[in-house]
């Protein structure tokens, strides 16, 4: 895979999904992302890094939920490396199906600053949007400055903060849930 120009190829549920060799590169890859940052201190959910059948079971789950078109899932790759991932899950109870939860956005640190995080996050979006999906959620750790600005520019707004609700060691962080509303708006 090559952008050629600098820019993140992204690849879908769909391409990950079909393709063996590219499926088990991408869990090995994922694994290296999330375990690095993890042991970096991202605020990814964690406190210690998972294990690698961790992380394959995750994908193999959300690549099953996409194609039940309950899930999307992008990879993107700079070159022929995985620079990040994203996915998101649609909500379980019948009343909530038309809502999903953007789970989790992952990117490199070695590729922080190239587009990753803004091309993954304009990705799922419009997979989104695509599923018939009404209001995408997330939550992210107040100190996660850089996340939260590419989500507030994409559109998502705050609509609630628990203060000092995450604890890592002895530091506390606010926990902030922010939406995106992509039902069609309503005439005055």
């Amino acid at each position: 895979m090559s952008g050629g120009d600098g820019t993140p190829v992204l690849l879908g549920a769909a391409e990950l999904g079909s393709d063996p060799e590219l499926r088990a590169g991408l869990a090995a890859a994922a694994h290296r992302i999330l375990a690095d940052l993890v042991g970096a201190g991202a605020a990814l959910g964690r406190l210690e890094p998972p294990a690698p059948r961790e992380v394959t079971a995750l994908l193999d789950r959300v690549l099953s939920a996409a194609a039940a078109g309950d899930a999307a899932l992008r990879a993107a790759y700079l070159g022929d490396r995985l620079a990040g991932l994203g996915y998101w899950l649609r909500y379980a109870r019948p009343t909530h199906r038309p809502h999903a939860d953007l789970e989790k956005l992952a990117v490199d640190g070695a590729a922080h600053g190239r587009g990753v995080g803004r091309a993954l996050a304009a990705a799922l979006i419009g997979d989104a949007r695509e599923a018939g999906i009404e209001v995408l959620t997330l939550d992210a750790r107040g100190d996660n400055t850089r996340a939260l600005g590419i989500y507030r520019s994409l559109g998502f707004t705050e609509y609630g903060r628990l203060p000092a609700f995450v604890a890592v060691g002895g530091r506390r962080y606010d926990k902030v849930l922010c939406m995106l509303d992509l039902r069609p708006a309503r005439p005055a």
